[in-house]
């Protein structure tokens, strides 16, 4: 398969899965999915596939991962921009490895890559 950058990664699976994962727990907290889709900036469509697993379904975050996004929509919640806590999650993908994994799940990383973790 062909051998993608992990910028490419994380915008096709990375950013798409965080985005579904803010919308699951923006409803959780009592928001419908019309004020989530407007909170994070996206359409109605979109958050009713991430609820639906039809959309953003190739990466699964762990406990502690979901933990930091739950965090996260509470900082948004309360006002912190949605672009900053994207920011957050998305460096703590990169440095816990997120993106390399599904790199290497997928396909994508070229054969014994060792770029981003040496």
């Amino acid at each position: 398969m062909k051998g993608y950058m992990p910028q490419q990664v994380e915008l096709w699976y990375v950013i798409p899965a965080i985005r579904k994962e803010f919308a699951k727990v923006m409803i959780s907290k009592g928001m419908t999915q019309k004020q989530a889709a407007e909170r994070l900036g996206i359409t109605e469509a979109a958050v009713s596939q991430y609820m639906k697993n039809k959309r953003a379904s190739d990466v699964d975050f762990d406990n502690r991962m979901k933990s930091e996004i739950d965090a996260s929509v509470n900082h948004i919640l309360a006002g912190s921009s949605v672009m900053k806590e994207m920011q957050n999650v998305c460096k703590l993908a990169k440095k816990r490895g997120i993106v390399c994994r599904i790199s290497k799940k997928l396909g994508y990383a070229p054969k014994g890559c060792k770029e981003c973790f040496g």
